[in-house]
């Protein structure tokens, strides 16, 4: 059990915890146990009133055995509860007990007898709207929109000759309508008429923006670490990309390729080294996620690509899928769009089913770089990955003031391609915003070794790019920005 029997008295009712007096009618809280089972799972504890007071369960026997039976009877599936009864002492100083009902997230969509579908949120069991529940059925993978019809669609508005080149791909021998007609179902009935499924338009339709106006990808660059408006506004490149998902791509990755800087230095063994400002498998895994699993359902945003000089944020329409969590997403794989990631998978973009996003936090380590971020905001998933820039702007900034932050990226962001390493690079930003700084301090302050820190301040001062104008015992470093 996670929680004494105090500590249940005191929390507060939230997104994974809620009470109820065994007083309440049993068939009520099929409500909560559809909510939590739909939401993010929970704890529902029976025996303690709205204002805390502990009443138990002891005196409500028949009552208790009813609502043992509620996700069984009363929600449909069934939930598969776990169970426990805990001593405790009740308000009048009697022994007794509460039951704590333990009830996972689950991979189905849920509804109560009355077939009304509930959601936690906060700390609240909210009924869903026709549309909201739709869009959970479409997230728990219960119903996936790729599948629905395209409205007014018809199979005339399939590009067959781009089929015929992916049938030759797959190895399909029998003609290109055929394979629309007999395979995935592509073709959807619907009153009576033949429409195309939204994986098919977006596949292999002639025009797939007639039918999904926002199905683009939009890439947008920005002079900086942040975005400006007005008559300030840093946006140096915007364009986007439409076409079928998998012309987005290939325009997209290419576009983006050509935009990615590279560090060029020399290496141990005498000879010139060249990398990347962000690993490749990372960059590119990030949009081809987006493409794959987005929810092009929602029709109001498109895929935005952003890059600054410290990142890139890949902007996503869509929560996270089915049972993944920010929590979870390295270990567990959903697809949103299993259609779309089939056909990508084709092509190779999509390259083994559920590691892509362990492997990115791997390259980055690997790479020296801090892991990707994911945030789940609203209707949109973003997901950011930063490079020596955006590592050295974290570590400045655990210590200075954003502008003083923003100063130094901005007179060593080219610098950094072709003069110094990437643990030079950390110990320059730290140094220029932290001039009185000793090798403790900075060895703390950016997770280097104390020796890493000093073989960084030797190559530093041996590129005479900064010098020590304080003594051995107080230093006060100062930076040569005539060699900069």
């Amino acid at each position: 059990m996670k929680y004494s029997v105090e500590e249940l008295t005191i929390k507060k009712e939230d997104q994974t915890y809620d009470r109820k007096s065994a007083r309440k009618e049993p068939k009520g809280l099929s409500n909560h146990i559809v909510a939590f089972a739909n939401a993010d799972g929970g704890i529902l504890v029976i025996g303690i009133e709205d204002n805390g007071e502990i009443t138990g369960i002891d005196s409500y026997t028949d009552k208790v055995n009813e609502i043992l039976r509620v996700p069984f009877d009363f929600c449909r599936p069934s939930v598969l509860i776990e169970t426990e009864t805990l001593e405790c002492i009740d308000k009048n100083g009697n022994p007794n007990h509460l039951l704590v009902i333990h009830i996972p997230q689950s991979p189905e969509l849920h509804a109560n007898q009355q077939d009304d579908v509930y959601y936690r949120m906060g700390d609240k069991s909210q009924k869903l709207s026709f549309d909201d529940r739709l869009r959970l059925m479409y997230s728990k993978g219960s119903r996936y929109y790729e599948d629905e019809p395209a409205a007014d669609s018809s199979i005339d508005d399939i590009d067959m000759d781009f089929v015929a080149s992916y049938c030759k791909k797959i190895g399909y021998a029998k003609s290109p309508t055929e394979y629309i007609q007999q395979n995935k179902s592509y073709i959807v009935t619907k009153g009576g008429r033949q429409e195309m499924s939204v994986a098919a338009i977006l596949l292999f339709g002639k025009d797939p923006q007639q039918y999904f106006q926002r199905a683009r990808i939009r890439f947008t660059r920005y002079d900086g670490i942040e975005a400006k408006v007005g008559s300030e506004m840093n946006v140096v490149k915007d364009k986007i990309f439409t076409g079928r998902i998998l012309d987005m791509v290939e325009k997209t990755l290419a576009f983006v390729q050509d935009q990615i800087k590279e560090h060029t230095y020399l290496g141990k063994e005498g000879k010139f080294i060249t990398t990347p400002e962000f690993p490749e498998f990372v960059w590119k895994e990030i949009i081809i996620n987006a493409v794959t699993h987005r929810d092009y359902s929602i029709k109001g945003t498109d895929i935005q690509v952003k890059m600054f000089d410290d990142r890139i944020v890949v902007e996503s329409p869509g929560n996270l899928p089915g049972i993944v969590r920010l929590s979870n997403m390295r270990q567990v794989h959903f697809s949103r769009n299993p259609k779309i990631a089939a056909f990508l998978h084709e092509y190779d973009y999509v390259q083994e089913f559920g590691e892509g996003v362990d492997r990115m936090y791997k390259e980055m380590e690997k790479a020296g770089l801090p892991a990707p971020e994911y945030k789940d905001v609203a209707f949109m998933l973003n997901t950011t990955i930063r490079n020596q820039i955006g590592a050295a702007s974290d570590a400045i900034g655990a210590t200075s003031g954003t502008s003083s932050m923003t100063s130094s990226i901005k007179d060593i962001k080219n610098t950094v391609q072709t003069e110094l390493s990437k643990n030079e690079f950390l110990v320059y930003c730290f140094i220029k915003a932290n001039p009185e700084a000793s090798t403790r301090i900075i060895s703390s302050n950016i997770k280097l070794s104390t020796r890493t820190v000093q073989r960084c301040i030797a190559a530093l001062l041996e590129k005479n790019i900064i010098e020590n104008q304080g003594t051995r015992q107080h230093v006060k470093w100062s930076i040569l920005e005539q060699k900069l």
